[in-house]
């Protein structure tokens, strides 16, 4: 069967979700430490539970195809307009929606060396040609492993149809001002579609940094994703949106399923933006908690990268896979970095205090 599938499903690997945590659950129970997935600790807003609830009686009928409640919240959200914002199931539906929408076999598109694994994951589903830039070099003054938005904006060919990047950046947590966004859109042709991930956009407390957003009325080429599995902690639920200009939403509307995001989920989005103190809360918790534990993993010796997100990326300085292996034994969970060719580091998540408290616990 494998013989079948077409060139593009052919070159692509099965998602590694890493370890088996409903068995881990099972195994250590609450001493699990679950810092490799990027979850927001605190959970959802109250609000949003209540909204689930409410809905459950409803879950016979299909939900609203269009997510008309959640768009109109969205829209009030934002200060925009219904018609630029397409609902996903998840951000990252969204993202390999925007690849069947614009590249295909004769157009490339354009990534960073370590962006966001969906990247070269939805140009390949696409058939398309990928072009991976390399990052920042390990030694940069400032944002090592970060976007190298001038060689990003050289790579960039007539072919070019998407440019992929994450702002702030998973894994490595790095990130570019508003200034060197704007200074990069403007040199990226109209024909080119830029995409920037927002996904951690609610944890940002560098005043140099807002969003992308600001700049959709200047650049129509530029599209914005977001998720609600991050601060707003519905990452069981998977919903996620995008925002750009409503042509470029009536593009993905022509490709996006019906009913992509179940009832569930549209009512505890919903609720969830109706309580911004909870995402606030997130965001200062998260503040000094990440604050906290790069201070004591530097105390370890250890390399930690400024970051802008919920999780930190740290450099051990050699090969990481024995230091995961052992945290994994004594029930922490981290995500090894292999498979982006950063075998030294690890990225860990922001967890509770006692989930840190046992990562540094359980560190070899």
């Amino acid at each position: 069967m494998a013989s079948l599938a077409n060139a593009a499903t052919r070159a692509l690997r099965a998602y590694d979700p890493g370890h088996d945590l409903p068995a881990l659950r099972k195994r250590f129970g609450a001493a699990l430490a679950e810092l490799g997935s990027n979850e927001n600790p605190l959970g959802p807003s109250p609000r949003a539970l209540a909204a689930i609830q409410a809905a459950l009686s409803g879950i016979f009928r299909y939900p609203d195809p269009q997510g008309g409640a959640l768009k109109a919240a969205l829209a009030r959200h934002l200060g925009i307009d219904a018609g630029q914002i397409a609902l996903g199931n998840g951000s990252h539906e969204l993202l390999m929606l925007i690849a069947q929408c614009f590249a295909d076999a004769n157009t490339s598109v354009v990534f960073s060396e370590f962006g966001f694994a969906v990247f070269p994951i939805a140009t390949a589903a696409a058939g398309a040609i990928s072009i991976r830039v390399p990052a920042l070099p390990r030694d940069h003054s400032t944002m090592p492993l970060g976007h190298d938005l001038d060689a990003m904006a050289a790579a960039i060919r007539p072919d070019t149809r998407i440019v992929y990047l994450a702002n702030p950046n998973n894994p490595t947590g790095t990130w570019v001002s508003d200034a060197a966004m704007d200074a990069f859109l403007a040199r990226v042709p109209a024909t080119t579609v830029v995409v920037v991930d927002e996904a951690y956009q609610e944890f940002v407390d560098d005043l140099a940094l807002t969003t992308a957003m600001r700049f959709l009325e200047k650049y129509p080429n530029l599209v914005v994703t977001r998720t609600f599995s991050k601060a707003y902690a519905l990452a069981g639920l998977r919903v996620g949106y995008t925002v750009g200009s409503p042509e470029s939403i009536s593009v993905i509307e022509r490709l996006r399923e019906s009913f992509n995001v179940n009832s569930l989920a549209l009512a505890a989005a919903e609720a969830a933006l109706a309580d911004p103190q909870h995402v606030a809360r997130s965001k200062a918790f998260n503040g000094s908690e990440r604050t906290w534990l790069v201070e004591r993993l530097r105390a370890c010796g250890l390399r930690v990268l400024a970051s802008q997100t919920n999780f930190v990326l740290v450099d051990f300085a050699r090969d990481a896979a024995p230091i995961e292996a052992t945290l994994f034994e004594r029930g922490v969970i981290v995500r090894p970095m292999g498979g982006y060719g950063l075998n030294e580091f690890l990225r860990i998540s922001v967890g509770s205090r006692a989930e840190n408290e046992r990562l540094l616990e359980a560190l070899p």
